[in-house]
């Protein structure tokens, strides 16, 4: 590791290339005479709290020669003269260049061995409102933010436990992303925790600017043809913390509002916040009814196909389901065009100005529905299927695991067309052994806990069951 030199110009030049001084307009760099002694105080603007660095440095100015002159090392200055709690001291340029990037204000002043970090800073931000894809109707309404420190305060806020860790890393040669564990030390997997860290400390991306999605990619298990989400996200603290109180460990990251919790199954993305704000009966409902329509989601299309492509293959009652109207494309070409259709209305409603959503989404419902119908490209059943599709894909709040589903139903209906009903049978097989081959990102497996089997774990994911000293 490279020091800082004895020269205290040597240090201020050196610093003031590494910073960027004069070639960024956003770095402030400011000289002092501190107790008669050169000083030179560097802070990004934006970053720093003005109030503060502006009452450090009246109180600095007043010191007198002598209160200064015993000193030679910077940490005997910080502890006598630097109030801010916040406050540590380096000798490495790069890392003390890193830190004021970071948003911490470096202090140098002639004759004082180090460099002092003070940690006043304060980022630009939004408040900690309700995230859009997590609302309940009854508890907190409040969410994560792009910023790691309010939501390490939102997780301490609801565990007021001495054992809750938050464990600091960096990664990206480039971006230096701040990354944090959140775990409790005398719950977490020992082996799990281990196994994410050397994951975390082995990123050898050098920029993540896609924020935990980034830090998601650069340790995920090489698997390009898997759709399932080896990792769940929420907005939401309380949903964090019950999963702290459970053993998990949560992965924040800097500049995202979206939190990742570890290990992930794909049981776990059954629950939702929800549930638990209702008593332990309507929750098990609730559960279960996002579970039986979830799947259905899955297969409704690609089984109402296979019924309808063959004429008598349905009993008596179910009749009426073998008679699509006829329309200018095959069954086939409108499933797939309405599937392509309903994701780029999405596309296009997300990149729509507020203004003008309601009449885009009028719009659209309209060119989708009665128009297409009067003009003989769709048929009204295909519409009725596709829209209770796109409805169920909302009824969970994974995107991911929706996006997932959406790809294999395609594929499935693709199948299920080509062999009829082999290729359903086989399609189902496929979708099983891709989903009992996926490998969670850390953890047992993804098919925990079915896979092993532990039937208390298995019951709880399925059934809402009331809170007690094991289930938050």
């Amino acid at each position: 590791m490279e020091k800082l030199s004895t020269r205290y110009a040597d240090n201020v030049a050196r610093m003031d290339r590494l910073l960027g001084v004069g070639r960024s307009c956003d770095m402030v760099a400011r000289d002092f005479r501190i107790g008669g002694r050169k000083a030179r105080l560097w802070v990004v603007d934006g970053y720093g709290q003005d109030s503060i660095l502006e009452r450090m440095g009246a109180f600095w100015l007043s010191l007198p020669a002598e209160a200064v002159a015993p000193l030679t090392e910077m940490q005997d200055f910080a502890d006598r003269y630097i109030t801010f709690s916040e406050t540590t001291v380096g000798f490495d340029p790069e890392q003390l260049s890193v830190s004021v990037l970071a948003g911490k204000t470096l202090l140098l002043a002639e004759g004082l061995a180090g460099g002092a970090l003070i940690d006043a800073k304060e980022f630009p931000g939004r408040g900690v409102g309700e995230p859009p894809d997590g609302k309940v109707l009854r508890g907190s309404h409040d969410g994560f933010v792009e910023a790691a420190v309010p939501n390490m305060a939102l997780l301490r806020r609801r565990i007021r436990d001495p054992n809750l860790t938050m464990e600091g890393l960096k990664a990206g040669d480039r971006s230096h992303t701040d990354i944090i564990l959140c775990y409790l030390e005398d719950r977490v997997d020992r082996q799990l925790l281990s196994e994410l860290r050397k994951k975390l400390e082995a990123i050898t991306a050098r920029s993540l600017t896609m924020g935990q999605e980034s830090v998601a990619e650069a340790v995920y298990p090489r698997q390009w043809y898997n759709p399932f989400p080896k990792v769940r996200y929420t907005e939401r603290p309380d949903s964090a913390a019950a999963s702290i109180l459970e053993g998990n460990i949560v992965v924040i990251v800097d500049n995202s509002p979206s939190v990742m919790i570890l290990p992930t199954t794909f049981f776990d993305f059954t629950q939702e916040a929800n549930e638990y704000y209702f008593p332990p009966l309507v929750g098990s409902y609730l559960r279960l009814l996002r579970i039986v329509v979830f799947l259905l989601s899955l297969f409704i299309t690609p089984a109402w196909y296979l019924m309808v492509s063959e004429p008598n293959r349905l009993p008596r009652w179910l009749e009426f389901l073998s008679s699509p109207e006829p329309a200018s494309l095959s069954l086939l070409a409108q499933l797939l065009v309405v599937e392509f259709l309903i994701d780029v209305l999405k596309l296009a409603s997300l990149n729509t100005p507020d203004s003008l959503s309601n009449s885009f989404s009028m719009l659209g419902a309209l060119i989708l529905g009665d128009f297409a119908v009067q003009a003989g490209w769709l048929g009204p059943e295909v519409l009725v299927y596709m829209a209770f599709v796109s409805v169920a894909g909302f009824a969970q709040p994974s995107y991911e695991m929706g996006y997932a589903f959406k790809l294999l139903r395609v594929a499935l209906l693709l199948v299920t067309a080509a062999f009829d009903v082999w290729g359903f049978v086989l399609g189902v097989l496929g979708i099983l052994v891709l989903l009992a081959t996926t490998r969670p990102l850390a953890g047992r497996g993804y098919l925990y806990p079915l896979i092993p089997f532990h039937g208390k774990a298995l019951r709880r994911l399925l059934l809402r069951e009331p809170i007690s000293r094991d289930n938050t």
